[in-house]
């Protein structure tokens, strides 16, 4: 027996379910989400703190029920987090020294080859494409695409994404809050710069500070564009480098980088998805 309901106003999936079905256990809703039986438009939610909107049409199934949840969401690689996945996408939560993508020098351990594997079982291997890139040393939301449809969709509106990080720096930017519009380009060394040079391509960082510590900041940064560095390099630039930041500061016990939120509309329908993922506790002590 299945449960349709449709969304009245903006809330969070779990709180959406609790409302709607208040007969229900509160254990038997999370089962339900944690199974992969919950679906918002037709796709899977397993993520309880999922954005629904008014008009959406959320579905709860038995276990076992339908194609798609016969086979139960996918299973994580060890150490990654998955945060959602339908038949278009797969958001994870990749931890501090994983790849995103192979490089000349790592082809196996990666988060696309983990994911991919993952998402496979034990079929043979399945198409999965990355929509942008995290650096290695940086955690957080890292988006891939199941089709090459939904991953030139999403590139192609990649500016209008909200992609919000958290940052640990060293000192306390003055002022408090503020936009960094310098433009940036990559030198012999591969290094990133600000400067006028006819190469530069135009950037813009936003931050405002959340915490502050004994020698450290605690800074939400939101890229209004997506180049190469662009935190890193725009906050050497103000005067407060990433903490852990060998390249653009000093070295540390790791990048005080974490890509903390991603807003954007889905490929095929439009509807509203948010993706989260919490600072890691080691990410956390540096300050």
């Amino acid at each position: 027996m299945s449960e349709h309901l449709r969304v009245t106003e903006p809330a969070q999936l779990r709180a959406f379910l609790r409302q709607s079905l208040a007969t229900w256990k509160r254990t038997t809703l999370e089962q339900r989400l944690k199974a992969g039986c919950v679906r918002v438009n037709g796709h899977t939610v397993t993520k309880p703190n999922a954005l629904v909107a008014a008009g959406d049409e959320v579905e709860v199934v038995a276990p076992g029920q339908g194609e798609s949840d016969a086979a139960g969401p996918p299973r994580a690689p060890a150490g990654i987090t998955i945060l959602y996945a339908d038949e278009h996408l797969v958001a994870i939560d990749k931890p501090a020294g994983l790849l995103s993508v192979s490089t000349e020098r790592e082809t196996e351990r990666t988060a696309l080859v983990l994911v991919r594997a993952a998402l496979a079982g034990t079929r043979r291997e399945l198409p999965l494409w990355p929509v942008h890139r995290l650096d290695r040393e940086t955690s957080g939301v890292l988006l891939f695409a199941r089709t090459q449809a939904a991953r030139e969709t999403l590139q192609e509106h990649w500016s209008e994404v909200t992609k919000l990080y958290l940052a640990v720096v060293e000192g306390a930017p003055e002022p408090s809050s503020g936009v960094i519009e310098q433009p940036l380009f990559e030198d012999e060394n591969l290094f990133v710069r600000v400067g006028a040079r006819p190469e530069a391509k135009a950037a813009r960082t936003r931050y405002a500070t959340r915490r502050t510590a004994t020698g450290r900041a605690l800074l939400e940064v939101e890229l209004d564009t997506g180049r190469k560095h662009q935190i890193r390099a725009h906050l050497a630039w103000l005067g407060h480098p990433l903490v852990g930041d060998e390249r653009y500061g000093s070295a540390g016990p790791r990048l005080g980088l974490h890509a903390h939120r991603l807003e954007l509309p889905h490929p095929l329908d439009g509807h509203a998805l948010r993706f989260e993922a919490p600072p890691p506790r080691a990410f956390l002590t540096l300050l």
